[in-house]
């Protein structure tokens, strides 16, 4: 299917009004009806008509020739959006590492052991420089990506599909590329477009697979994943700024004001406080008690009883904040949840409105507004750390906003059934917020003129990768015969062109190209007329008055141009009199257009060359007022793009903090990771044969070795299962050596040979991976170890202290 095709919208797709339509910097105003002497009138022109409109003010908005005030603004704006859009993936691509390193960190802590990290873990810590500008080395195949790339922007389906296909360990590279690299232009109206027909494709595929109305948008799943990274782009991070961070700003200012609300926390906040002023409990009074024994207690309930006000005012505020500034929301956002509540009530027609409300509120409050609200210091929404009860104030809070938004249920935390009332007397203002949220336009006239746009560019690029090219290319290859079962499929021909995905560069070796787009089954639009249902005519029009809009915002102010009534044959003739080449060419083309117009009698020379005239002065009034619209904005996106400037210093400081930690394990367990006995640095799980040499163990650091019989391991149910004979277990024993904190080396003996039968060479974290992706056994060939009990037997036998 042809890009046209793919993106032409049905006719019950269309919108109300363009108003939303054009670029957020830019909106056309309507003409006004007008009757002229052929009997043409504004009032008949239809959206294709605005659409083409659009199209000529957009291209005299981008128009390097003009360098009047508003230009030089919208050029800024335009910079400025370019920024945040590349800082957002570089921070996207930091929270990767440091959610890798995150759960690295974790496995090490919860086992209580200083480790030095495999190798993996060791690239993750390099100082990793910006990625450096180059060219890609192929021409030829530079044109291949530039046609695949274009296909897969402007064909959302395929990325679609595709976010289907991949596991969730491969996801995230993914969202990187799709979210900041094709679509990345996080403020350009097509692209913008386009990445929510992918959602809408990817959630319509989501809603037909599911088997029941309980596990919708409810997992941790490659889609669920997508919606809660689309929230982290630009828009959705100045908004959280603009609405939540003076909110919660003014919150944490009271670090004492305790609202804690858990009885079992309350009584043991009060033992302590009791302690600490009388150096003794009172005789009868226990340390500790059940949950169910501190809900009775007289004393606990004094003390909560003023905090539920007090929470309930303070979760009110946050709600009442949030529900006024529902016009703030981003519109992608508000889209979203325009198709959960759409494909819900199609999938589940008899539906309850609280069901379909329970689902937008999961996406909205769970995965937009509740992060935020429970880690404001990672959103940079405040300087610092809160303390420790403004912390758990802001936890309770977004407990509240969630049962708002879902059923609430207090099985796991009954002592939230307090805040009952509260949750009962807002449910109603909080399904019609979310109701609300959902009532926007759509965007498919919008978006059909737009890609006529984007065929007719010579200059469509993309900032992105080698790795992401490389990546992406080899997911699509792996799954080709899916996403592209017809070998006449235009995916498929790329595909087969491009050959096979080149492998991954290292970290250091990556760097960023410029990848020109290129339509190969299209010819660039030139003849709108055909393409969209308007007459040669239409477009003489609109031409001219984009012209006539240029010229005046081009000569110099002393030349009188924009005097109001605006004479168009005296501007035309003033710029075809002037010294500057371009602008006589500009001039004299004006006036033959003007000719040609009052000759198909569209405008009337004796009336000014109305409606003409009218409608450039609207335009001209509306540009005035543009100005001042356009500085607000920059004004409020330099604000968004420092935030997320603040958010990347906040995640490098982070990576600073692991890689400390992990310095100082080093330093612990004396000194650098080991080589490991297959020639690399240490780290994961490999089976060699034991030959030639024996090999040296560093005497420094070395433990072991500590011996165990086949009996002994079986016994304590170590090994699992064993392919060793039963006659010949007497005669067989294991040797477990730690040359370095967290290396193990297994070796499996038999009794009267010198040298061992087999080593196993791993890595404590990896073991503790496998536990937590619930791998259950660990294969030394002739047995099975069970995965926690070894685990356990090395923690035992090899624990060190610090």
């Amino acid at each position: 299917m042809s890009t046209t095709q793919t993106m032409s919208a049905p006719a019950s797709h269309k919108p109300e009004s363009l108003r939303s339509s054009v670029s957020s910097s830019y909106y056309v105003s309507p003409p006004t009806p007008r009757r002229t002497s052929s009997g043409w009138s504004g009032s008949g022109r239809t959206s294709k008509r605005y659409s083409v409109t659009a199209l000529y003010s957009m291209a005299a908005e981008n128009d390097v020739e003009v360098q009047d005030d508003l230009a030089k603004a919208q050029r800024k704006l335009r910079d400025l959006k370019t920024k945040i859009s590349s800082q957002s993936k570089k921070n996207f691509v930091l929270e990767r590492d440091v959610r890798y390193l995150d759960s690295r960190i974790a496995l090490l802590i919860q086992n209580r052991m200083a480790l030095d990290e495999q190798n993996e873990v060791a690239s993750h810590l390099d100082d990793a420089p910006e990625l450096q500008e180059g060219v890609f080395p192929d021409d030829r195949k530079l044109q291949q990506y530039g046609n695949l790339f274009f296909l897969l922007q402007s064909e959302p389906r395929h990325i679609a599909a595709l976010t289907r296909l991949v596991s969730l360990a491969e996801i995230d590279s993914l969202l990187q590329t799709v979210m900041f690299t094709i679509y990345g232009n996080q403020y350009e109206s097509r692209e913008e477009h386009l990445l929510l027909t992918m959602f809408q494709s990817v959630l319509s595929a989501q809603f037909d697979s599911a088997t029941e109305f309980s596990s919708l948008l409810r997992a941790n799943t490659p889609v669920s994943r997508m919606m809660t990274t689309y929230t982290r782009r630009g828009p959705g991070q100045s908004y959280l700024r603009s609405v939540l961070a003076e909110r919660i700003n003014s919150l944490i200012e009271h670090k004492d004001l305790n609202l804690e609300i858990n009885p079992l926390s309350v009584y043991d906040q009060m033992v302590d406080q009791i302690e600490e002023d009388m150096g003794t409990l009172p005789e009868g009074m226990p340390r500790r008690v059940t949950a169910e024994e501190a809900a009775r207690s007289d004393d606990v309930r004094a003390i909560i009883e003023p905090r539920l006000a007090m929470l309930t005012e303070v979760a009110e505020s946050f709600l009442r904040t949030i529900i006024d500034n529902i016009d703030a929301v981003p519109y992608g956002i508000r889209w979203i949840c325009k198709q959960i509540r759409s494909l819900t009530r199609r999938k589940y027609p008899d539906a309850p409105d609280q069901s379909i409300c329970s689902l937008i509120g999961g996406f909205f409050f769970l995965r937009f507004i509740n992060p935020a609200i429970v880690t404001p210091q990672a959103y940079v929404l405040i300087d610092g750390t809160p303390g420790e009860h403004p912390r758990r104030t802001l936890t309770l809070v977004a407990k509240i906003l969630q049962n708002l938004a879902n059923k609430p249920t207090y099985a796991k935390e009954p002592y939230m059934e307090s805040l009952s009332p509260l949750i009962d007397n807002n449910k109603a203002r909080v399904n019609q917020f979310l109701n609300d949220l959902c009532e926007v336009s759509d965007f498919y006239d919008s978006l059909e003129i737009d890609n006529y746009i984007a065929l007719s560019k010579k200059d469509l690029q993309l900032h992105i990768t080698l790795n992401e090219i490389y990546g992406t290319h080899a997911l699509l290859e792996k799954h080709a015969t899916i996403l592209a079962p017809e070998k006449t499929s235009h995916l498929r021909i790329l595909l087969n062109e491009a050959g096979s995905a080149p492998p991954m560069l290292p970290r250091h070796e990556n760097r960023t190209v410029e990848l020109p787009l290129y339509s190969r089954f299209e010819t660039p639009v030139s003849d709108l007329t055909t393409s969209l249902d308007v007459t040669q005519s239409d477009i003489l029009f609109m031409e001219t008055k984009a012209t006539f809009v240029q010229l005046i915002r081009t000569l110099p102010p002393s030349a009188g141009a924009a005097k109001r009534p605006l004479n168009l044959s005296k501007i035309a003739d003033m710029a075809a009199t002037l010294k500057d080449v371009a602008l006589v060419r500009k001039g004299i083309k004006a006036l033959e257009m003007l000719r040609e117009l009052a000759e198909q009698h569209l405008v009337d020379p004796r009336d000014r060359y109305n409606p003409l005239t009218e409608e450039v002065e609207q335009e001209l009034a509306h540009l005035g007022s543009l100005r001042e619209h356009v500085i607000e904005e920059t004004d409020s996106l330099e604000g968004v793009y420092k935030t997320i400037c603040d958010h990347n210093d906040y995640l490098r400081g982070q990576l600073e903090t692991y890689k400390s930690y992990l310095q100082n394990v080093r330093i612990q367990s004396g000194g650098a990771p080991e080589k490991s006995r297959s020639g690399g640095v240490a780290g994961g799980v490999g089976l060699v044969a034991v030959g030639g040499k024996q090999r040296k163990e560093k005497k420094k650091q070395s433990l072991g070795p500590y011996k165990y019989t086949h009996s002994q391991l079986e016994k304590e149910g170590v090994i699992a299962e064993s392919s060793v004979p039963s006659d010949r277990r007497s005669n067989i024993y294991f040797n477990i050596v730690s040359p370095v904190p967290g290396t193990f080396v297994i070796s499996l003996h038999y009794k009267g040979r010198d040298r061992g039968l087999l080593e196993l060479d791993l890595k404590l974290d990896d073991l503790l991976e496998m536990q937590q992706n619930n791998v259950q056994l660990l294969d030394l060939e002739y047995v099975k170890f069970n995965v926690t009990k070894i685990l356990h037997l090395l923690n035992k036998q090899f624990a060190r202290k610090k």
